[in-house]
């Protein structure tokens, strides 16, 4: 059977394309992270510089924030032309970085180890962890070392696995020393707490509730524990062990990941020696300086329980935050509370650390993290659910300016609250586009005349409580001053 020629060209010119198509596919892949990265960084930027722009009139609907996207889209526009003309040269730089830094060898395990550990107070520890696991090296089109683990590099896992033994054991071992070191009296007290963090930390790698006990009590003590992590993965390194995880270096991901591991099993004396060494590192550290950890605090220091609210845990950390005039966004990461305060409320600490926090990082004059272990993400939901449930007005999930960007805008946000029936009225606020959403407690308290005085060109009940105002292009300013008043 003789086979037309028009199918065969068809058939290379097919496999061409085939091979052109997964070629591309493949460096798009390579640029998730550092394109994300970029992103991030830039957006964060223009917000801070654009978030309060004001353009002229006829073009304030696109005021405020509503131009940070707009600019945004330009910038990534300028981005895409970046990579797409100089991605070979942008290529090369990515790849000569990976490989120094895997050329590095123990060196760069070890600084990396080490940094990793001390820039857990400032939360910068995300960047560093991005570019090694998911930009350095190449296995098939998979880069990082935790997606080259995952596909199956018999190489990766380096930047991993050093984590393990200090996880699994070293801290548990410290959790075990500052129990056996607290006070007789208060042993029982603190020995659920330190168990739990214990646990925590050897079945999901979740560390910072422990580490946050004695971060700022003994800095001296995290500074060891930060050079025995750097040394753990070069231990590891030089023993040939790989272990990886998608989560954290816990009991769960080191089961789930034994089968593409090299040399799992050596985990286990690695980490028993590791325990050892924390246990008698932290015991002798905190007997010698006489440390104040948990269960060593003097009486006077000792939180004392605090009055649990009706509404639960939610409203009982609102009350220690300062309440919702205080918060202007309340987010989470896996361990942490992020949160924007307005400064309107004071943040009580002893309360917050009386309800289970284990440390209060304030990167900067607005910004505030509140460390708590993995059930932050179900605490940040209580907190919002408590702004929004008890006539609070709720802020926006968005990090807003701090004060009103034109004084006018205040005296204005109190005169339509007035109207509104007073801020004990508004049980929720939002803004789109036009006109302010209000969910209020009394409808016959709004007083619709006054609202119109006060330059609303409409309002409209929406259902029985919901009461939409008609404000023009300037609704989401005003919105915004409304969220700022005092409560």
């Amino acid at each position: 059977m003789v086979v037309p020629p028009e199918i065969a060209a068809a058939a290379v010119e097919s496999a061409r394309d085939l091979t052109i198509a997964a070629w591309k596919a493949k460096e798009i892949g390579k640029l998730s992270i550092p394109v994300g990265i970029l992103s991030g960084v830039i957006s964060g930027w223009l917000y801070n510089r654009y978030s309060n722009i004001k353009l002229p009139e006829y073009l304030a609907f696109f005021g405020g924030r509503r131009f940070v996207p707009i600019v945004a889209g330009l910038a990534g526009v300028v981005l895409a032309l970046l990579f797409g003309f100089f991605w070979t040269y942008l290529e090369a730089g990515v790849d000569g970085l990976s490989g120094l830094v895997i050329a590095s060898g123990d060196v760069g395990l070890f600084v990396y180890g080490l940094l990793n550990r001390l820039l857990i107070v400032t939360g910068l520890h995300h960047i560093l962890n991005n570019v090694v696991w998911f930009i350095l090296g190449d296995f098939n089109g998979a880069t990082g070392d935790l997606n080259r683990f995952a596909a199956g590099d018999p190489t990766a896992g380096a930047f991993m696995s050093g984590f393990f033994p200090v996880m699994m054991f070293g801290l548990p071992a410290a959790c075990l020393a500052m129990l056996h070191t607290a006070r007789p009296e208060r042993r029982k007290a603190v020995g659920g707490m330190l168990g739990s963090l214990a646990l925590t930390s050897f079945l999901t790698g979740v560390t910072e509730p422990i580490e946050f006990s004695f971060m700022f009590l003994a800095p001296v003590l995290y500074a060891v524990h930060a050079l025995l992590t750097g040394l753990s993965m070069v231990i590891m390194n030089l023993l040939d062990v790989k272990l990886g995880f998608g989560f954290s270096a816990g009991l769960f991901d080191y089961v789930l990941n034994f089968n593409k591991a090299t040399r799992p099993l050596m985990l286990i004396p690695v980490g028993l020696v590791y325990g050892a060494i924390y246990y008698g590192v932290f015991r002798w550290v905190i007997i010698r300086f006489d440390l104040k950890t948990p269960g060593r605090e003097p009486d006077d220091a000792i939180a004392a329980p605090v009055a649990r609210s009706a509404g639960g845990r939610g409203e009982d950390f609102l009350i220690a935050l300062g309440g919702a005039a205080n918060l202007a966004s309340v987010d989470a990461c896996t361990t942490r509370l992020r949160l924007i305060i307005t400064g309107e409320g004071s943040v009580d600490e002893p309360r917050l650390k009386a309800l289970g926090v284990r440390g209060v990082v304030r990167p900067s004059e607005r910004a505030l993290q509140v460390v708590l272990g993995p059930i932050a993400d179900q605490v940040a939901s209580e907190i919002r659910a408590a702004m929004g449930g008890a006539g609070a007005r709720t802020a926006s999930p968005t990090p807003v300016a701090a004060t009103p960007a034109v004084t006018g805008d205040k005296a204005q946000a109190e005169r339509l609250v007035a109207a509104l029936g007073g801020s004990r009225n508004i049980e929720t606020l939002g803004s789109c586009t036009s006109r302010l959403r209000v969910v209020v407690l009394d409808p016959l308290a709004v007083d619709e005349t006054a609202l119109k005085s006060l330059g609303a060109r409409g309002v409209a009940r929406i259902g029985e409580r919901t009461i939409h105002v008609v404000l023009g292009p300037q609704a989401d300013a005003l919105a915004e001053a409304i969220r700022l008043l005092p409560a």
